[in-house]
This record gives C-alpha cells, sequence and structure tokens, in this order.
C-alpha cells in the first residue's frame, strides 16, 4: 500500500499487437484508468487496442537491445512497504519474470548489490513506460500519468 492506498500502472502487449493498459491512483482522489476496449466504432466489449507489426518488431528491438534477458534479479532489493515493481516478458520461447523494490531513482539503483543489473532493468522500465505513455497519450488523446 503506497501513500496513496493500492496503487498500480500496468500495461501489457500480447504477440497479435493487442495492448492493454491501466493505472490506478488514488493522487488527488484520481480513479482507475484502463484503456483497452474503448473504440467507438465498435459495439462489441471485445474490441481492444491494438499497434501495428511495426511497433511490435520496435518493441521487441527495445527488449533484446537492453540485454535484460540475461539479468537475474536475486541480488536486487526485495520489495517491501514503499511497493515493488514488477516485469515479466515473453519474447520468443525465453520467457523472464522480475520483480524488486519500488526504484525511486537511480540511487536506490547504485546502492543495490547489483547495481550493473539493476540499472538495466531501471533503464529498459523507463523506456518501455514512455512509448507507453506515447501511444495511449496519442491514442486516447489523454495524459496517462
Amino acid at each position: 500500500m503506497g501513500r496513496y492506498g493500492h496503487e498500480f500502472l500496468e500495461f501489457e502487449f500480447r504477440a497479435d499487437g493487442r495492448c492493454r493498459y491501466a493505472n490506478n491512483s488514488n493522487y488527488r482522489n484520481d480513479s482507475l484508468i484502463r484503456k483497452e476496449n474503448t473504440n467507438p466504432l465498435c459495439f462489441s466489449e471485445y474490441c481492444s487496442v491494438y499497434v501495428s507489426p511495426l511497433m511490435m518488431k520496435e518493441l521487441k528491438r527495445i527488449i533484446q537491445e537492453s540485454e535484460v534477458m540475461k539479468e537475474d534479479d536475486q541480488r536486487w532489493p526485495k520489495k517491501n512497504v514503499v511497493g515493488r515493481q514488477e516485469l515479466e516478458i515473453r519474447l520468443g520461447n525465453e520467457h523472464i519474470s522480475f520483480e524488486t523494490a519500488k526504484i525511486g531513482s537511480l540511487v536506490d539503483v547504485q546502492e543495490s548489490d547489483d547495481p550493473e543489473g539493476l540499472r538495466v532493468f531501471y533503464y529498459l522500465v523507463q523506456d518501455l513506460k514512455c512509448l507507453v505513455f506515447s501511444l495511449i497519450g496519442l491514442h486516447f488523446k489523454i495524459k496517462p500519468i
């Protein structure tokens, strides 16, 4: 539970390009923002937002170039009362799942037992968040945070 209650930011890209986004924040009494089935031209609750194959290729490139799949979270800070960050990646036949304490800044990264590995994780998460926020902002004409 964070300072403002149970807060989370979650996004998912499926292999077929389907994109799902959720942001729950109680800061200033904000409510859950969930973006998935909001196409006004779709009359079915099962419509979803999809990204192009080119965007999926770029997403894979970002992940592969980060080399995060080579990392191990065993020496990273464990989740605590401040919170946690998780990242799960399925890329081809590879599957990896990371969990660490919520990272407030690069100081947290530098003070960890594995600053090199955690730095890879930290920068990848920042890159992915920027990408998702840009996509959400462009598609839905909203500010995602």
